[in-house]
């Protein structure tokens, strides 16, 4: 029988779009944002110079939805020959706070899975985004209990797993990372030595989508739920 997962001791999470909805906020945000430049610039073009600018400022604010709304402003302001009305700046703001509000809603089977989970494996979240609001996200879930550690990365690269994985004694072989996004939850994971499984969400930030040349001849599984991974550790595990 395969055993793949037997050394597995511990498991890590990502947060957003893993554990819980993420990324379809930001879209419904873009679409409000395209509508109040509509005056200015069509929809396409106002996505396009808000994702390079997200993509510009990422050295200087990081990931999350406040350095998503600087990005906003800016490019409205550039934009519109910084013409836009205080009122739409305004309006603006107003998206990042409503994002920055919206209630933490679990995708399915997430607590039922850390559960089952959490009775054989040391679970850790490990993601990336502002400090705050992944806290706030994390403590209006329900599930903070399930965890032994919480880690709020700048970025998830190589050197950045790795640095925690030593930090917390653990040796990659013994690591399973879960995640949405192939370029931070499992490619740099599979490159370290570690375990990875993809569990793909509907909708991706253009930012961590990868080549399929990126991906080719790396050892990964996918599955389509969380669910699914309780099943999967016991039939290939220990």
């Amino acid at each position: 029988m395969n055993k793949e997962y037997q050394h597995i001791k511990v498991i890590g999470f990502d947060a957003d779009d893993t554990l819980w909805i993420n990324e379809t906020y930001f879209r419904e945000a873009e679409e409000k944002f395209a509508k109040i430049l509509g005056a200015f610039e069509t929809t396409n073009k106002v996505d396009q110079e808000l994702f390079k600018a997200q993509i510009s400022n990422l050295p200087l604010y990081g990931y999350g939805i406040k350095g998503f709304i600087l990005s906003m402003v800016e490019i409205a302001l550039e934009l519109s020959n910084y013409t836009l009305s205080n009122k739409a700046i305004e309006q603006i703001l107003n998206i990042g706070k409503d994002m920055l509000n919206k209630p933490v809603e679990l995708l399915d089977g997430v607590e039922e899975t850390l559960e089952k989970l959490s009775n054989k494996y040391k679970l850790i979240v490990a993601t990336k985004g502002d400090l705050l609001d992944q806290e706030r996200k994390l403590e209006k879930s329900g599930l903070l209990d399930y965890f032994h550690h919480i880690e709020v990365l700048s970025d998830k690269k190589e050197e950045n797993y790795s640095k925690l994985l030593n930090r917390l004694d653990i040796k990659p072989s013994e690591f399973l990372m879960i995640g949405n996004s192939m370029k931070s939850d499992i490619l740099p994971l599979v490159n370290i030595k570690a375990n990875a499984i993809h569990i793909p969400f509907h909708t991706t930030w253009a930012h961590e989508q990868v080549s399929e040349r990126e991906t080719n001849g790396k050892t990964y599984r996918t599955l389509k739920s969380l669910k699914e991974l309780p099943d999967l550790l016991e039939k290939n595990g220990g």
